[in-house]
């Protein structure tokens, strides 16, 4: 790492394990600022179902990269390293410690290292992949996806329609895992010195966590703000609307589930989900871990970093 790299503190961790109240009260004791690095907090609109801080939560502490694009306009991990690096770099110039902080893992490493390049799309092969993923279902191509790269799909949701038959393309394109591609990059092109801190519970405080999470959100107006979306024209088969939260919002909306169904689905996909944040996070041997109530220990550590 050279000398000359500017420092920064990522805070991350799988969902429900209190990353933005670490990442204020750090900022309030040691005058920073906190950048998003949620793949869902970016979107407009979207407040309930991606637990995006409320005003009082983030105690006047700057909060950069929330809402700056629609739901319907592309947002992915290459656009979130062109928002992102302009405004640590301008953080840091005004000397203040920057907090970027999320659980996205693919855009941390996006951040930090850049991102590899790969073979350009096919539009023939990806036309007949998504064909094949409608009508034969998503199990058949996420099985396939697990035999030919099943480090890869170890971090994909079974129900992740794009990056599955992305990933599928790029594997017949080169006839190499995804994840191998990847792993020869190495994300080595970093501009920021980073410390990594993620936050974890035992599991079963964890799910319990999520649990009553979801709960929250069901009952404080995620259906509504579900379908105030819809109102205003933004189609269910969107990326976003399909995320955790929202396509279970819309299955009650359109009578698929009950509100208890929807609920208990929510919390079993969250659940889920969580279990493959850790997955990520553990591959990753610069990660420290913490329990989020280690508040001395963990300041201690950020101090003596910077």
């Amino acid at each position: 790492m050279r000398p000359d790299k500017q420092k920064i503190i990522i805070i991350t961790g799988p969902t429900a394990t209190g990353k933005t109240d670490l990442a204020v009260n750090l900022s309030l004791d040691m005058g920073g600022e906190v950048v998003n690095c949620d793949s869902m907090q970016v979107y407009k609109g979207m407040d309930i179902g991606t637990a995006k801080p409320l005003p009082e939560e983030k105690k006047g502490i700057p909060h950069h990269l929330l809402d700056v694009v629609n739901p319907d306009e592309e947002f992915n991990a290459s656009v979130y390293r062109e928002y992102a690096v302009p405004v640590i770099k301008d953080i840091l110039a005004r000397e203040k410690i920057c907090f970027v902080v999320g659980g996205t893992g693919l855009y941390i490493k996006s951040l930090l290292g850049g991102l590899f390049e790969c073979p350009s799309s096919d539009p023939e092969i990806r036309e007949q992949l998504l064909i094949e993923y409608d009508k034969k279902g998503k199990d058949i191509l996420f099985e396939r996806l697990k035999k030919l790269d099943p480090v890869y799909a170890d971090t994909v949701h079974p129900n992740d329609r794009v990056r599955i038959t992305r990933a599928l393309e790029v594997i017949k394109l080169t006839g190499q895992p995804f994840s191998a591609l990847a792993a020869d990059h190495s994300f080595k092109n970093r501009d920021f010195k980073p410390l990594k801190i993620c936050l974890y519970h035992e599991r079963e405080i964890l799910y319990e966590r999520i649990n009553l999470r979801s709960i929250r959100m069901f009952e404080s107006g995620l259906v509504d703000e579900t379908r105030k979306l819809l109102k205003n024209g933004y189609s269910p088969d969107l990326k976003p609307m399909k995320s955790i939260g929202y396509r279970h919002a819309i299955d009650y909306l359109e009578n698929r589930m009950s509100y208890n169904e929807s609920i208990e689905l929510l919390q079993r996909d969250t659940r889920r989900y969580a279990k493959r944040q850790i997955t990520w996070f553990k591959a990753d041997t610069e990660m420290l871990w913490f329990y989020p109530d280690n508040i001395n220990e963990i300041t201690e550590k950020v101090k003596e970093f910077i």
